[in-house]
């Protein structure tokens, strides 16, 4: 059974936890996702987030553009932090079945890490693999789509205020998160395109 919850771009609980993020732009903001098309997860103890970006490669500036890009994920409970980095990558399969060649990647700054051999070893772990540096030095680690876990539903909204936009999937009650922003097509692709 996944530990992961969906959630949603300005959920409290999980803006409490993103707010203790090293990467958290405007604490006490009232969303901590980046525009686009995402997924936003939080665990069921609630000790824990996860935000899958999926940007359109056109507007993507760093080396691995059309890839889903994990934008921030802390785990402040007991569970593994490798095993709820392969529980998000199965949900982000679950809400994006089509793959990119480049998977997904993720960029861990060494500096505000806690100290360890190498930095991003829970993504290591997670069977991800350190493919180099940004431009501003951030280790960037990568997981391709064939060594990715098979795609997993997470589980229902926990929280008393079900995400915006919410709807009912299918007959398994599910809340599913409608994407609150669309960007436009790309050059060349159809109307629609996601």
């Amino acid at each position: 059974m996944p530990r992961w919850a969906l959630s949603h771009r300005a959920d409290p609980v999980a803006r409490d936890i993103a707010d203790r993020h090293y990467n958290r732009q405007k604490i006490g903001a009232k969303q901590f996702v980046p525009p686009g098309r995402c997924i936003v997860l939080v665990t069921d103890r609630q000790d824990a987030f996860w935000i899958t970006s999926f940007p359109i490669a056109d507007y993507v500036q760093h080396a691995w553009p059309g890839a889903m890009v994990c934008t921030a994920f802390r785990n402040e409970g007991d569970y593994l932090s490798s095993d709820l980095i392969a529980e998000a990558v199965a949900i982000s399969r679950w809400k994006w079945p089509e793959l990119h060649p480049l998977g997904m990647v993720s960029f861990v700054n060494a500096d505000k890490v806690r100290r360890k051999r190498d930095p991003g070893r829970c993504f290591k772990r997670a069977g991800w693999t350190h493919v180099g540096f940004t431009k501003a030095g951030l280790w960037a680690y990568q997981i391709l789509p064939e060594d990715m876990p098979e795609a997993i539903e997470p589980l229902p909204y926990p929280g008393e205020n079900p995400p915006p936009m919410a709807r009912i999937n299918g007959g398994s009650k599910m809340l599913a998160v409608i994407d609150t922003f669309r960007w436009p097509a790309p050059v060349g692709q159809p109307e629609g395109w996601a």
